[in-house]
Order: C-alpha cells, then sequence, then structure tokens
C-alpha cells in the first residue's frame, strides 16, 4: 500500500458540513491501491466508554483521477461534534489506521489515543458554507451590453455603426447596444428559459466593453441611464429573471477622477496611495499594441497603460469598493456580482466584501473570475463560486479542440470536483464561451451537431450553466473582438432549429434540476477506442444517463425501461444508434 498517498484534512473540502447535521468527509489515497476504506467515528468524549471503533462505517469509492481514487461517507453526530479516524485496507492486503499523525497499526492501543483521531469540535452552523437555492435553478445568460440590441438611438455614441455592418468587429468599435434593447428582448429570453442574465459592465467608461470604469457609481450615458436600468430589474424580477452585475475592482479606467487627479498634481495628489505608483511622474512608453505599454513606473492589469491597479489595501479605497458593492443591491436590488480579475485582489477586501453583500441579502451570489483552481476564495467567506474555466477547459480541450483523450477528460473533471465541497461545486458558473474567448460554434468549426453535444454535456454536469448570448441562434466569432458580434435579430438569418434546440436544452436541464444539482456521479464507460462515454447521475429513486459518442464510428444502446429525454440520436425499436457527435439522455 502507498501509504505517502494517503491524505485527508479536516476542515475542507475533505471534511465540511453538508446541512446544519449532516457532514461529508472524504479521502484520498492512490489509484487503484485500496480495495476499501472505513470511517470509525463517534463523539470525543464518549471514546474510552463506548470504544465506537469497532463499529466502522464503510466509505465508497466515488471519483478517480490519474493519480488518486477517492473516498466519501455522509454521516450525522448526536451531540454535534465528532472524532474519526480512517481504516484502509490495501489490495496487497495490508491495513493500517490512518489519523491526524499518521499511519498506525490497527490495534487497540492506537484506536484508543483520543488524540490520534481528526477532529470536527463541533458543528457550527454560522461557519456552514450555504449555497443559495435560487442560484441552483438559474440557467444564465451573458449579455455584452454593447452588442445585444440597440432599443434607444437617441443615446448612441458619436460615430456609432450600423448594427451588424462588418462582419468582424474591431476592438474600438461602437453599434449602439443599450439597456433599452435588453427591456426590448426580455420576453425572448423568457421564451428560451432564461432565469438569470449575467452583464459585462454597464458603468460608466470610454470603451464599448467597459472594463476600464471611470465611474462604478453611474451607468454608462450610451447604456441609459439609472431609471431605466431600475426599469430594467424590475421586469426582470417581475418574469423571475434574476441579474448580476459585472464590476472590476482590480483596476480603474485612466479616464476616472481619481487617475485624473494623479496625472494632474503627481505626488501631491490626495489619491496617489489609492494605486501601486513607484515613482512621479507616472510614465510609460506607448507600442503599437494600444493594450501594450513598456516602461510603465505604475502597476496596471497586464502591460494596459489605461488600467492602474488599484491598491485594494488602502482604507480609502477599501471603503469606496464597498460603498458600490452595497449600492447597487440597496438601491437596485441586485442579487449578484460577478467580480472580474477577482484572483489579483486581495483576500482581505474580498472577505469585507462578502460581508457587505450578505448583510443585505443572505442570498446573495458572488462570483469571481479565477481562472485556475480556486480554493483560496471558497472557503464560504469570499465567494460563493468562481467561472469554473479550469472545470470547462477540459470540455473543451477533448470536444472541441481534441489536446486531450477521452480518459484525461474524466480525470481532469473528477480532480476539479475533488477540490471543492459539494455545494460548492453546485454553485460553479459552467460556460464554454463568453466575452473573453472564441464562441462555441467556431471552436467546433461550424459542426452544430457538436455544438450540441458539448452543450448537452454541459448541461448535465453539477454546477450552473450559462449561455453567451447569440449562441443559441447560431452567432459565430473567433478571439476577442470577433467574439462580440452584433446579435443576430433577423428571424431569417437567426437557426431556429438551434434554438428551439437550446430551449429544449434549458428546460431539461431546470425540470431535472435537483437530480443533476444533488446527483453523484458515476463514470460507467469510458472507451478510449470507441469514443463512447456514458455517465449518470443519481439520486435514491431516480438515475439520469448520458449517452455520448465522440469518436468515429456509430455505437448501438439498448435501451428497455428508460425514459428518453433529449437525443441527437436514430432512436429504433430494439435500441439506439448514435452517430459520431451524437447523444442520448435517458431517465431511469
Amino acid at each position: 500500500m502507498n501509504t505517502a498517498a494517503i491524505y485527508h484534512r479536516t476542515e475542507s473540502e475533505y471534511a465540511y458540513l453538508y446541512t446544519n447535521e449532516l457532514m461529508h468527509v472524504r479521502l484520498r489515497t492512490a489509484r487503484a491501491d485500496c480495495k476499501s476504506v472505513s470511517l470509525v467515528h463517534g463523539d470525543p468524549y464518549e471514546l474510552d466508554k463506548k470504544r465506537w471503533y469497532h463499529q466502522p462505517t464503510v466509505m465508497r469509492k466515488t471519483l478517480s483521477t490519474d493519480l488518486y481514487d477517492y473516498w466519501e461517507v455522509d454521516i450525522t453526530a448526536p451531540h454535534r461534534r465528532l472524532s474519526y479516524g480512517f481504516i484502509v485496507t490495501g489490495y496487497d492486503e495490508t491495513t493500517v489506521f490512518f489519523t491526524e499523525h499518521g499511519v498506525f497499526p490497527v490495534e487497540e492501543t492506537y484506536l484508543l489515543m483520543a488524540n490520534n483521531y481528526f477532529r470536527m469540535p463541533f458543528f457550527h452552523e454560522v461557519d456552514r458554507f450555504k449555497a443559495p437555492q435560487w442560484v441552483k435553478e438559474t440557467v444564465w445568460y451573458q449579455i455584452f451590453p454593447e452588442r445585444f440590441a440597440n432599443g434607444d438611438p437617441s443615446n448612441d455614441p458619436e460615430d456609432v455603426l450600423s448594427w451588424d455592418s462588418k462582419e468582424y468587429p474591431g476592438r474600438k468599435d461602437f453599434y449602439g447596444g443599450d439597456l433599452q434593447g435588453v427591456i426590448d428582448h426580455l420576453d425572448y429570453l423568457s421564451e428560451l428559459g432564461i432565469n438569470g442574465i449575467y452583464f459585462c459592465p454597464i458603468f460608466t467608461a470610454p470603451t464599448n466593453h467597459k472594463y476600464d470604469t471611470t465611474d462604478y457609481l453611474e451607468i454608462d450615458p450610451a447604456f441609459g441611464d439609472k431609471e431605466l436600468f431600475r426599469k430594467l430589474v424590475e421586469e426582470c424580477h417581475r418574469r423571475g429573471i434574476r441579474i448580476m452585475l459585472d464590476a472590476v475592482f482590480n483596476h480603474m479606467g485612466d479616464t476616472s477622477p481619481q487617475w485624473r487627479d494623479v496625472l494632474e498634481k503627481g505626488e501631491n495628489s490626495r489619491f496617489k496611495d489609492w494605486f501601486h505608483i513607484h515613482s512621479f511622474p507616472v510614465h510609460y512608453t506607448k507600442t503599437d499594441d494600444f493594450e501594450f505599454a513598456e516602461n510603465m513606473n505604475y502597476d496596471t492589469f497586464a502591460f494596459t497603460p489605461h488600467m492602474p491597479k488599484l491598491n485594494t489595501a488602502n482604507k480609502e479605497v477599501q471603503d469606496y469598493i464597498l460603498t458600490i458593492a452595497k449600492y447597487w443591491i440597496q438601491e437596485f436590488d441586485i442579487d449578484a456580482w460577478r467580480l472580474d480579475v477577482a484572483n489579483e485582489v486581495d483576500h482581505q477586501l474580498w472577505k469585507k466584501f462578502a460581508a457587505a453583500c450578505h448583510e443585505l441579502k443572505d442570498d446573495f451570489y458572488l462570483l469571481g473570475e479565477v481562472w485556475h483552481s480556486s480554493q483560496p476564495w471558497l472557503q464560504g467567506d469570499e465567494f460563493t463560486a468562481v467561472m469554473n474555466y479550469a472545470f470547462t477547459e477540459s470540455i473543451t480541450n477533448y470536444f472541441l479542440e481534441r489536446k486531450i483523450p477521452l480518459d484525461k477528460l474524466v480525470s481532469n473533471l473528477n480532480e476539479q470536483l475533488t477540490l471543492y465541497r459539494k455545494q460548492t461545486n453546485q454553485m460553479m458558473l459552467n460556460t464554454i464561451d463568453s466575452h473573453d474567448t472564441p464562441r462555441i460554434l467556431t471552436l467546433a468549426g461550424g459542426n452544430k451537431d457538436l455544438m450540441r453535444q458539448v452543450l448537452a454535456f454541459l448541461y448535465l454536469q453539477q454546477g450552473i450553466p450559462c449561455l453567451y448570448y447569440g449562441d443559441e441562434v447560431g452567432l459565430d466569432g473567433g478571439a476577442d473582438p470577433g467574439c462580440r458580434k452584433c446579435m443576430i435579430w433577423e428571424p431569417e438569418k437567426q437557426d431556429l432549429q438551434l434554438f428551439a434546440f437550446v430551449k429544449q436544452l434549458i428546460a431539461f436541464r431546470q425540470e431535472n434540476q435537483f437530480t443533476l444539482c444533488e446527483g453523484s456521479l458515476e463514470w460507467q464507460k469510458v472507451d478510449t477506442n470507441t469514443g463512447a462515454l456514458i455517465f449518470s447521475r443519481d439520486i435514491p429513486d431516480e438515475s439520469i444517463m448520458g449517452i455520448f459518442n465522440t469518436g468515429n464510428q456509430a455505437i448501438f444502446e439498448n435501451s428497455s425501461g428508460e425514459t428518453l429525454l433529449l437525443h441527437l440520436a436514430n432512436v429504433k425499436e430494439d435500441g439506439i444508434v448514435i452517430e459520431p457527435n451524437g447523444f442520448v439522455i435517458l431517465k431511469n
């Protein structure tokens, strides 16, 4: 047995409260190394008296990665406190007692040592990571406001282009999209089944993307005003649609009054400590690339001189940001913040930010933009979730780019799921494309069957699906700015069959939300030779199964007793023929 691979950490994703009484416990062992794991557990004050280690609880093996197997069990404790350890048996017939102090023989001497055990001293409900129920039930729709719809030409910026007048939008192009355009198409979103809108920034800024904020407390005039935004929120809430705003607190735009004051007054500016400035006057050397500069003597987002980085350790900056966080909740009743470049901002600010938001709304959703594994932000006192790029990137790498083999896809997905608590995985935002990436149809090489397959696979995963505007009608586009094309509104230019499929997929997700959110994941077939991939999401008395053909030849699957929910396949009396890029979703 490879005892060096055995791992557990209490009060983490390895041991946590799922409900106020139910605790999830997880153990890691080397892959294919151990044939059984049992948990010995009981009240820490009754070890000598009851010797509860004589009644072990069998743990179930759940997910596996390239390197590890994971074992889990759900337990309760009558007195809301717990001591526990693990009895691990390897395929070599070695059996050990794994404790907080390492590995021991399974002998009474060591089982009676109270300090050997891992401890959950008390089940504190206040510390439990809570997943808002409404988020579990949401399918988000991401809108890049400047490109969704022009509902009010009177607020168009100068030199506005006619809608969709260029095949490929330029980085500095404006087309006049605004908040009125969103209001005008809320019925469209409701018909699609959307119940959450995630807006890219809508605050005052000089660019079309608005990630270089001038004023966080004002709506950009090209989008409308506060009263129009209030109307938008009210109309959305009336339809059961939640609102998530995007904000950038890592940096400001260089048109902000604070940075302008630094440019004007230099070292005498009252805002000099709002930024990371190394010397005065501030300066940089221009290059041919508008977004890249050299010889900057102040910190920025990447190498973009027009986005000076905020010093979020500064008390005035913190107060300013917290004022913004609370303002849009108190005044307009927004439901969520999406926080740009969240991983480059200090944790202390995010803890204060979360506390401020949750004081106003217990079930407020905080979504961080973190592109890598994110445990430090997901302990319950900062973000509810992150944009799940580390998870969905593997889906893209396999289905759309063929950069990794099928078994590596499964290993990667499992690895990400084991990094977090179950309720955290339920909150993660799953999206294949966004304003920062090529669109899914372009990644699929224009193959809409492949696009359908990828979306179906995504909507079966734990986490919250997010659709990028226009994907549902066949909008394509490469990397930024190509992914920011104008929305297609002419019916004759829309792919209405694709729209109908996406509508059906969203309805499937919402009708089966409980199973897909709460259900355990079981990989039943991962065939790297044929490309057949079969897995299920299971709860007691119900299972939803997905069968995907990711290979080059048709596959045949028997179907008996199951209800066919959604498919891209040939359904026959004796079974189902699934062509390449096809899939079947069944329930039993």
